[in-house]
């Protein structure tokens, strides 16, 4: 595993999210779950691609912005369809600093 840093807790707090690039240039959206966990997320839509980012987020589910698809931030299965899910990132936070690690897994992609 090759953990990278990619932020900071004060970057992501809990309910929010924001999208960051590791050194190899793939896009990672961190959340700030609702009890404090922190969760990193392949950062584009498995429907179309479209940044999740650019979505909402209430602590505990994400909606993306083009077609209302819904994820549970703490599994990251789909709810809406529940038939679909996005990809985990493992975390580990040192200090203040979140680290991730995208070696190995690949971002979902669904039905249109």
């Amino acid at each position: 595993m090759a953990f990278e840093k990619i932020c900071t807790l004060d970057d992501v707090w809990e309910g929010d999210m924001d999208a960051f690039e590791t050194s190899a240039g793939i896009d990672v959206l961190v959340v700030g779950v609702e009890g404090g966990d922190i969760k990193a997320f392949q950062a584009m839509c498995p429907h179309q691609e479209i940044e999740l980012v650019e979505g909402e987020f209430d602590g505990k589910v994400l909606t993306c912005k083009a077609h209302l698809w819904q994820f549970d931030c703490n599994t990251g299965k789909g709810i809406n369809p529940n038939d679909c899910e996005i990809s985990e990132y493992p975390v580990k936070i040192e200090g203040e600093d979140v680290y991730v690690d995208v070696e190995g897994v690949e971002p979902f992609k669904s039905h249109s």
